[in-house]
């Protein structure tokens, strides 16, 4: 099956590899002409623009674009959607905000085209385990392009499908994100308590190869941390600076729109932004101790 890939970042430039290995024509594009290059080397067919994208695909065409979310998608599939023609179909396989997506896909349905998003995730490791892919779009739209998800996908059968119209794929990517905060900030926490058990002198590397198998909590992710503790234990080098894509945001507000109560992904969320916080917060607390108890202030250094 022929396709554009617009976008070839890590996720972008992987995909189009796995795209390729399966088979599958992909004529690429990125304002990066070096990764235009590295994707033709390995089997994609290179372009100079957009319009060169649309102008190698036959009809119905299918562009997959993987660029930043917000405006450069916006813009992006703005831009394609004037060189399309009915019948063509524009994939979002980034992290767009749901809203956008819907949006997207009114615009592009009053145009006679189609429009699919893709929550994908998957991360680095999609390459070669396969990606999760939960889309959004009309019924036809995705079923025509279920060999392009079943490629991508752990197999033919699993690991991807269809949850609803546009909109529905980047939403359930959106609250996948924000569970995975929670689990995030479980392991976190529970390692960490372990490591301040001091007279049991726990190897954090040996308690999770252990809970790998058989235990109620054993995970991929599980698997990506026992793998880090083994090689660094003491995370000496790693920052205590947790950034976040947003998406954990975009589930906090609409838990509190829906009125549904999300304590645990809240309380992540506010814990990465707290990892990025000068400490003001806390030397406030500390002064309001010492004013109203007589509290001891502990000084700099000390």
């Amino acid at each position: 099956m022929q396709l554009g890939m617009i976008g070839l970042g890590k996720m972008g430039a992987n995909m189009t590899t796995r795209l390729s290995r399966g088979g599958h024509t992909v004529v690429v594009y990125d304002q990066n002409a070096e990764a235009i290059a590295k994707s033709a080397a390995g089997g994609a067919v290179p372009a100079a623009s957009l319009a060169e994208v649309v102008s190698q695909l036959d009809a119905p065409r299918t562009v997959w674009v993987m660029v930043p979310a917000g405006d450069p998608t916006l813009s992006t599939v703005r831009a394609l959607a004037e060189l399309l023609e009915a019948g063509d179909t524009v994939i979002d396989g980034g992290n767009s905000f749901y809203g956008n997506s819907v949006m997207l896909g009114q615009e592009l349905s009053a145009k006679g085209l189609h429009f699919v998003d893709v929550g994908t995730s998957g991360g680095v490791w999609g390459l070669d385990n396969g990606y999760s892919l939960m889309i959004g779009g009309e019924v036809n739209a995705v079923a025509r392009l279920s060999p392009i998800f079943q490629t991508l996908a752990p197999s033919a059968e699993t690991g991807w499908g269809r949850v609803g119209p546009s909109g529905a794929g980047h939403y359930s990517k959106m609250i996948h994100n924000g569970i995975e905060y929670g689990m995030m900030q479980a392991f976190a926490e529970g390692l960490s308590i372990l490591r301040a058990k001091k007279e049991f002198e726990f190897d954090l590397s040996e308690v999770t190869r252990i809970w790998q198998d058989g235990s109620v909590v054993r995970s991929w992710l599980l698997d990506l941390i026992q793998d880090s503790l083994e090689r660094d234990e003491k995370l000496e080098d790693i920052a205590a600076y947790v950034p976040d894509s947003g998406e954990g945001r975009w589930t906090v507000f609409e838990s509190i729109n829906l009125n549904v109560s999300a304590p645990v992904i809240t309380a992540s969320l506010e814990r990465r932004i707290r990892s990025r916080e000068d400490g003001y917060t806390d030397k406030l607390l500390s002064i309001m101790r010492n004013a109203f108890g007589g509290h001891a202030v502990k000084k700099a250094g000390e």
